[in-house]
C-alpha cells in the first residue's frame, strides 16, 4: 500500500524517534551563565536552524568529549552523541568531526554512526586506505621521527608516542608540566629537524608531513555536501584555521580557554553538546512544524478577490496580496511562527470548543469557552485586500499580529500610531486598525511583532487589516455589524439563488461556496487551490504551486457552478479567456495555465527560506507545467460553452467564436502528442485523455451548433469521427484488459474513464466495463482512487486524488452499481474536514490529507456525484 513518505524522511524520521529525545529536551534548560549559552548566542542558532542545507562540524577530544588520549576512555559525551546523531537524521542537514586522530582511531574510539561524516589527521583522511598512499620516502621519514621521538621523550613519566597515517603523536596529559614543556621543546627540535609541520592540538604533539588542513576539510565537506551554512566547533590552535573560514551565516563556537576568532566560547563539552541539542531541537521544529495542523482542517475565508485561511485556533496562517500569486503576508503554514501569522487565543489557557461556518457564508467563527473569534474578508476596491476579525466574550484575548511580506523575506519595522499599527517600509500600505487594543511591539531586527492583550468585557473588539489602501481610514466608521450582515446577505442571497440536490445539500452549499471563492471577480479567472506547495506526500518534493487559472481545471469549477443554476461566473471566465485569445497567436497555442491577470508565468522558482508544510521541500513559486503542451483543455472549454448556452437557452455571438476557436485548435493539432492532463515531467505522449477530450471538444460544438442553429465547419464532424475510431483502436490494451494512459502502454489512469464518461464509448460496451474494473482493481485502495501507478519521473509518491474517486462514483452510476457508487460516495463524504472543506489528495496508509486546499477539483467533482445520484433517487 502507498505511502506519502519518501525513503530518505521515512528512515530520518525512524532513527530520530529512536532516540531519547527527552535527554536532549532537557539539555535545552539552563540557567548556568557561565556555560556561554548566552541570549545572543540562543538567537543566533536560531536563525542558524533555519538556513536551507545545513553542516554541523567539529573537533573531538577536548570538543566532543572531556579529555584527549588513545584510550576508550575518551568517548564522546553521550548527550552530546546522540545529539550529533538526531542533527544527521534530519533532512538537509549534516554533521561531521574532524579530528587530530587517525581516521581509524577516531572510527573506533567515538563509535559514531555512519551518518556522521568522520575526517582524521587534521583533515587529511577522509578515506581508511589514505594510509597506504603515502610514498616510501615518507614512510622512511615518519619511522626516523618515531624512532628519535622515542630515543628522546620516549621515556618521560606520563608521555606516549602514537603512530599515524601522516604522523607521529606525543601525547602530554598524563605528564607533569615540567615534562609537557621539556617535551615540547625537543620534539619540535626534531619536527624542524625532519622537515615535518609541529602542531600543538591541547595535549597532543603531532610532528606530522603535512599541514593542519581542518580548514580545507571543512571547505571540502561543504562543497561535497552543498551546505549554505556551517557550524564550527573547537579547542585547539588547528580549529582555529578551520573557524577562520567561516562567513555569512556561519558560526564559529570555541570550546574552553585559548585565543579565538570564534565569536561564541563555550565553557566546556557539556556546554557543546547542550548546543548541539538546543540546535537539533530548533531545526527539527522548523523543518516538520512543531505540530502541524492536518491540511483538512484549516478553514478558507474569501471575498471573491482575496482569501486566507484559518487554523482550527483561529491562526491566519496564510494569506497572500495584492494578487493570489503575489508574495505572502502570513505563510505560517509553509514555515511556523517566523513565516508570519496572526493569532487570537485566550489569555487564561483552554481548549477550543468548535469552529464553524456561519451559516452560508464565508464568515468563519472560532469559539472557546470566553472568547469567540469571528472572521471574514469584506469587499474592497481592486488591490485592497480587506480582513475583519471580530473578538468578543467575557474572557481576556492576547492578540499576536506578525506579518512577514513577500514569504518572510522583506525587511520591516513597525510604529503603533494612535489606534492604529502601521508596517514601516513595505511596498504597499498594511495598517492594522485596532480601537481598544495596547501592543508592546518588538523586532528581531529584520522584523517586528506586535502583542496585545484586551479584556472583552467591555465589548466585542474589532480588528480590520486593510493592505494596500492608499488612502486614510475615516475617523468614523459605521458599525461592524452592518458590514457583516451586508456581507452575509450578499452570500446567502447567491446560495438561496442555487438549485440543490438532495444529497448532502449542507456540503454541497459549502462547496458551491469554496469554488465561488477561487472565482477571481475582478479578471473573471479561477484558482485552482488557494495554496502553494502543500505536499501531495509528507516530506516529498511534490510541492506544486496551484494559485494560477488552468483552462481545465478553471472550465470545469464554473460548469458545476452552472449545473447549479449559477452562471456569472462561467459568464466571467469566458470573458477572460476571450482577453487571452485577443492576444494569443491562435486558439492551438493556448497555454494551460495563465496567472489571474491572463499574463504567462514567470519562471518556476523555489523559496529556500521556507521549510515547507511538515517539513516538506521545496516551497514553489510558480508552476513549469505553464511551458507544457497540454492539448486536452480545449474539451472542458467546449463542454462549458455547450453546458451554458443550454442552461441560458441562448448562445452569444462571442461564446459561439469561442466555441469555433477550441474546434480550429483541435483540427491543427489533435494528433500530436502532449503532456497529458497530469502534467508527467518527461516526453510527451499520444495520451487517451487528450485525445476523447478532443473528441468531445468537437462533439460538444456540434451539439451547439444544432441547438442554436449555428453552421459547423464541414471537417468537425469527420474528424470527430477520426478521433474516435483512433481511441477506440490504439488506447485498448489487451495485457490491462483496459483503456490505459496512452497509446502503446499497459499502464492504467484514472482518467480514461472519461471513454465512457464523455460519450465516446457507449458505458454498456463491454469495454467500458472492463476499464472501470481495471481501474477499480489496480488504483482504487479503500475511500480514494490513485491517479496511477506508474513511473512518472518524479521522485516520491503521493495519495490518492479525490478528483479520481468521483469519477469512479460517476462511472458506477453510469454502468448501473448505485450500491457501490453511494459506498464510495459516504466514504468520500467522511474525509470531509470539520467545517466542510478537502484538500487534493488522502493517502489511505497513514489516513492523512495531501495537496493544496481546497482543492477545487475535489469539490466540483463532489457537486457533480452528488446532482448524480440525487437525479437517480427521483427517477
Amino acid at each position: 500500500m502507498p505511502t506519502p513518505l519518501n525513503q530518505s524522511l521515512a528512515d530520518s524520521a525512524l532513527l530520530t524517534k529512536s532516540l531519547p529525545l527527552g535527554l536532549l529536551r532537557a539539555f535545552v534548560q539552563t540557567d548556568a551563565a557561565d556555560d556561554g549559552l548566552t541570549p545572543q548566542l540562543l538567537a543566533e542558532l536560531k536563525i542558524l536552524a533555519r538556513t536551507p542545507g545545513l553542516l554541523v562540524a567539529c573537533n573531538y577530544g577536548g570538543t566532543l568529549c572531556t579529555a584527549e588520549g588513545i584510550s576508550t576512555e575518551t568517548l564522546p559525551l553521550g548527550s552530546a552523541a546522540i545529539a550529533l546523531r538526531a542533527l544527521a537524521a534530519l533532512p538537509n542537514t549534516h554533521a561531521a568531526v574532524v579530528s587530530g586522530r587517525s581516521l581509524r582511531d577516531l572510527a573506533a574510539v567515538s563509535r559514531l554512526p555512519a551518518e556522521v561524516h568522520l575526517v582524521g589527521s587534521h583533515g587529511a583522511e577522509f578515506d581508511m586506505g589514505y594510509a597506504h598512499s603515502l610514498s616510501l620516502a615518507t614512510e622512511s621519514v615518519l619511522q626516523q621521527t618515531h624512532q628519535a621521538l622515542a630515543e628522546t621523550v620516549g621515556a618521560y613519566r606520563g608521555i606516549t608516542i602514537e603512530r599515524k597515517p601522516v604522523a607521529v603523536s606525543v601525547h602530554t596529559r598524563s605528564a607533569a608540566p615540567d615534562i609537557v614543556a621539556l617535551a615540547t621543546r625537543q620534539a619540535s627540535d626534531i619536527a624542524q629537524a625532519h622537515g615535518l609541520h609541529f602542531i600543538v592540538d591541547g595535549s597532543v604533539l603531532d610532528l606530522s608531513v603535512v599541514e593542519p588542513s581542518k580548514a580545507t576539510a571543512l571547505e571540502h565537506l561543504r562543497s561535497v555536501l552543498g551546505v549554505s551554512a556551517a557550524l564550527y566547533a573547537g579547542d585547539a590552535s588547528s580549529d582555529e584555521l578551520a573557524m577562520a573560514t567561516l562567513r555569512g551565516p556561519d558560526m564559529a563556537l570555541r570550546v574552553g580557554e585559548g585565543p579565538t576568532v570564534a565569536a561564541h566560547r563555550l565553557r566546556d563539552p557539556e556546554s557543546f553538546a547542550r548546543v548541539l541539542a538546543i540546535l537539533f531541537e530548533l531545526r527539527r521544529a522548523w523543518l516538520f512544524g512543531e505540530d502541524a495542523v492536518g491540511l483538512e482542517r484549516h478553514s478558507m475565508i474569501g471575498n471573491g478577490s482575496s482569501t486566507a485561511l484559518i487554523t482550527p485556533d483561529a491562526k491566519i496562517c496564510w494569506m497572500s496580496h495584492p494578487l493570489p500569486d503575489s508574495g505572502s503576508l502570513f505563510a505560517h503554514l509553509l514555515g511556523g511562527d517566523a513565516a508570519g501569522h496572526f493569532s487570537v487565543e485566550p489569555v487564561k489557557s483552554s481548549q477550543v470548543l468548535g469552529q464553524r461556518y456561519v451559516d452560508s457564508t464565508m464568515i468563519v467563527e472560532t469559539r472557546w469557552a470566553d472568547v469567540t473569534v469571528t472572521d471574514y474578508l469584506e469587499p474592497a476596491p481592486a488591490g485592497i485586500t480587506s480582513l475583519v476579525r471580530v473578538l468578543s466574550g467575557t474572557g481576556t484575548a492576547r492578540i499576536v499580529f506578525a506579518p512577514r511580506p513577500d514569504y518572510a523575506n522583506a525587511p520591516f519595522s513597525m510604529e503603533a500610531r494612535g489606534t492604529e499599527l502601521h508596517v514601516v517600509g513595505t511596498a504597499d500600505p498594511i495598517i492594522l486598525r485596532a480601537p481598544g487594543v495596547s501592543f508592546s511591539i518588538t523586532s528581531d531586527g529584520r522584523h517586528a511583532t506586535a502583542t496585545g492583550d484586551v479584556d472583552l468585557r467591555d465589548g466585542p473588539v474589532v480588528l480590520n487589516l486593510r493592505c494596500g489602501d492608499t488612502e486614510p481610514q475615516p475617523a468614523v466608521v459605521e458599525d461592524e455589524t452592518e458590514r457583516r450582515s451586508a456581507v452575509a446577505h450578499h452570500s446567502r442571497r447567491w446560495v438561496h439563488e442555487l438549485q440543490m440536490p438532495g444529497v448532502k445539500p449542507s456540503l454541497v452549499r459549502r462547496s458551491a461556496l469554496v469554488l465561488r471563492a477561487l472565482v477571481h471577480e475582478p479578471t473573471g479567472a479561477v484558482l485552482a487551490a488557494p495554496t502553494t506547495s502543500l505536499p501531495e506526500g509528507i516530506g516529498g518534493t511534490r510541492n506544486w504551486d496551484y494559485r494560477y487559472c488552468w483552462l481545465r481545471d478553471g472550465s470545469m469549477t464554473v460548469n458545476a457552478l452552472v449545473d447549479l443554476g449559477s452562471t456569472a461566473e462561467a459568464e466571467g471566465f469566458l470573458a477572460w479567456l476571450g482577453r487571452i485569445l485577443d492576444h494569443a497567436p491562435g486558439p492551438e497555442w493556448l497555454h494551460p495555465l495563465y496567472s489571474v491577470t491572463g499574463a504567462p508565468l514567470s519562471t518556476e522558482a523555489i523559496i529556500e527560506s521556507l521549510p515547507g508544510y511538515a517539513g516538506s521541500r521545496p516551497v514553489r513559486i510558480g508552476n513549469a507545467a505553464d511551458h507544457q503542451v497540454q492539448l486536452d483543455v480545449f474539451g472542458p472549454i467546449a463542454e462549458l460553452i455547450d453546458a451554458l448556452s443550454a442552461r441560458q437557452g441562448v448562445l452569444s455571438d462571442d461564446h459561439w467564436e469561442l466555441m469555433v476557436q477550441m474546434a480550429a485548435a483541435v483540427l491543427a493539432r489533435w494528433h500530436e502528442a502532449d503532456h497529458g492532463i497530469w502534467e508527467a515531467r518527461r516526453a510527451p505522449r499520444h495520451h487517451v485523455y487528450t485525445k476523447v477530450m478532443c473528441w468531445v471538444a468537437l462533439d460538444r460544438a456540434l451539439r451547439t451548433a444544432a441547438r442554436h442553429g449555428r453552421e459547423p465547419l464541414p471537417a468537425w464532424e469527420s474528424t470527430a469521427a477520426t478521433i474516435r475510431e483512433e481511441v477506440l483502436r490504439e488506447g485498448w490494451d489487451e495485457s490491462a484488459s483496459s483503456y490505459t494512459v496512452a497509446y502503446d502502454s499497459p499502464d492504467l489512469d484514472a482518467a480514461v474513464l472519461h471513454i465512457g464518461l464523455s460519450g465516446l464509448l457507449d458505458v454498456n460496451d463491454p469495454r467500458f466495463l472492463a476499464t472501470v474494473t481495471a481501474v477499480e482493481r489496480e488504483l482504487r485502495v479503500g475511500p480514494t482512487v490513485f491517479r496511477y501507478r506508474y513511473d512518472d519521473g518524479l521522485p516520491g509518491l503521493e495519495g490518492g486524488f479525490h478528483i479520481c474517486t468521483t469519477w469512479l462514483i460517476e462511472a458506477y452510476i453510469a454502468v448501473g452499481r448505485i450500491e457501490e457508487a453511494w459506498d464510495l460516495f459516504d466514504q468520500l463524504v467522511n474525509l470531509f474536514g470539520p467545517t466542510g472543506l478537502l484538500p487534493e489528495e488522502y493517502d489511505p496508509g497513514t489516513e492523512t490529507h495531501l495537496g493544496n486546499h481546497p482543492q477545487a477539483y475535489s469539490h466540483l467533482g463532489f457537486i457533480r456525484c452528488a446532482r448524480l445520484l440525487d437525479e437517480h433517487q427521483k427517477n
